[in-house]
């Protein structure tokens, strides 16, 4: 008798493990992410900055801002990955280097992980320092009308989340404040995270998953989107942004797809740190133009 499959057609942990494992698919993945840390370090003796600035009420939910050098400058807020376990915003900071240099002021966020606080609850951090950047952004320089979004991997799902807020019920904000979403190798149907190696981390059940897949909360939303991941990824992460792309164009969205050459799952946001390169150009030929 055939058993009955976990998720699609995978009868095993081991076989979800072996498309959303990443290091799996790596020579050297602690090499790769150690080279966050390094890179942050390096860019916060590069640029201005103003770190662990309180958004929310628990000592976990703070941001730092590296300011433009202009005045009301566009704004990108970043927030990381690490399958809701792992890093911080301070690994993170090598991803203001292009925006910066472009005149984008760049917010990386923090929050609480995972098990330490559930998905939901990430989810709602997320949310208030979104919330925060837009309400006291132009207290530190940047233009709160001009405000995009992304992240890579649980960043790029905790990105999606807030697209799917309802800003102007739940935060008294205009209903679609978002002038970009850049969404990186991110997790849209977190249903198959029940079944793999994350899972006595990251805890999920039935309502978790319900409600923070963001792949069937798609709405009628004006913000475009760029889901993007790294053509060397597995299958499963690029028909997640695949999947997403198109849910969010037949709610009659924008958005683009971007299998990036070469880049795998830890490396498709380097290209944060070049102002010459494709993700920091979509979002200054977004961001860089008059409200």
């Amino acid at each position: 008798m055939t058993a009955t499959p976990l998720y699609r057609s995978f009868a095993s942990s081991d076989e979800i493990d072996a498309e959303y494992k990443p290091s799996l698919r790596v020579a050297d993945a602690e090499a790769l992410m150690r080279g966050y840390g390094e890179r942050s370090a390096a860019a916060r003796t590069r640029l201005a900055g103003r770190y662990g600035i309180p958004y929310g009420p628990t000592c976990d939910e703070k941001l730092d801002i590296f300011p433009a050098d202009r005045p009301d400058a566009p704004v990108f807020v970043f927030i990381h990955g690490g399958y809701w376990r792992a890093f911080a915003a301070s690994d993170h900071s090598f991803v203001a280097l292009g925006p910066v240099a472009l005149g984008i002021t760049t917010v990386v966020v923090d929050y609480s992980l995972c098990p330490k606080v559930t998905i939901d609850e990430i989810t709602r951090q997320c949310r208030a320092a979104v919330a925060w950047t837009l309400r006291h952004i132009g207290a530190h320089g940047g233009d709160p009308g001009r405000v995009a979004i992304g992240g890579h991997s649980a960043g790029g799902h905790l990105s999606a989340m807030c697209l799917e807020t309802r800003w102007n019920e739940d935060y008294g904000l205009a209903r679609d404040p978002l002038a970009a979403a850049l969404l990186v190798s991110g997790i849209y149907d977190i249903e198959p995270l029940r079944y793999s190696y994350l899972q006595p981390t990251i805890q999920l059940d039935d309502g978790i998953v319900r409600r923070n897949s963001p792949l069937f909360g798609v709405q009628p939303c004006a913000t475009p989107v760029l889901a993007t991941w790294g053509a060397d990824e597995s299958e499963e992460f690029a028909r997640q942004s695949t999947s997403f792309h198109a849910t969010w164009q037949a709610a009659g969205n924008r958005s683009e797809l971007y299998a990036q050459p070469g880049a795998n799952h830890f490396s498709a946001i380097h290209g944060f740190a070049d102002p010459s390169q494709p993700l920091c150009r979509w979002l200054a030929d977004r961001l860089l133009t008059s409200p």
